[in-house]
């Protein structure tokens, strides 16, 4: 519901000063020799979601979103639609699946010529990945956002967090 209302809130504000993109669209993971060094964007609060001050209130209400686990057609999928509901506001979002080292998952760009920049298109591609059956049990989320602070949560497969650290 908070989406909805933040949906329409950012749709009736007027544009402000657009920033950079927040990512590639690519859906294969970075691959650590290909990262660039990410650098703090402004924090010019516009009205539509598109910074870390922002975005940060939203995320931080709603953790319990972030991430989904659901069984379909004989995989588990990892969702993180939330996240790139949100993405305009981060720089890079890593997830690590039981315990492994957390990997890049590219976000899509943002849609600053858009009412909604963070809106998810076709093109953007999908925002999950698919595993064996069962397999997931806990997935490690580590957030960056445009200003580089961070925010690391692990969550189990219902996707309930179970701690959380700050960097």
């Amino acid at each position: 519901m908070i989406d909805v209302i933040l949906a329409i809130l950012a749709a009736s504000a007027q544009p402000g000063t657009e920033r950079g993109a927040a990512g590639s669209t690519a859906a294969a993971p970075v691959p650590a020799a290909a990262q660039t060094a990410l650098a703090a964007e402004p924090q010019e609060a516009t009205g539509r979601f598109t910074t870390a001050q922002e975005v940060k209130p939203i995320l931080a209400a709603t953790q319990a979103n972030w991430i989904h686990v659901r069984e379909f057609d004989g995989q588990d999928l990892l969702y993180v639609t939330h996240l790139w509901s949100w993405r305009c506001g981060l720089a890079q979002v890593k997830l690590g699946v039981n315990g492994e080292e957390p990997e890049t998952w590219p976000l899509p760009d943002c849609h600053l010529e858009e009412g909604f920049p963070n809106m998810i298109k076709e093109e953007d591609g999908l925002p999950y990945r698919s595993y064996p059956l069962g397999s997931i049990q806990q997935i490690a989320v580590e957030v960056t956002y445009d200003d580089l602070t961070t925010e690391n949560l692990t969550f189990s497969r219902s996707g309930q967090p179970l701690q959380k650290s700050a960097d």
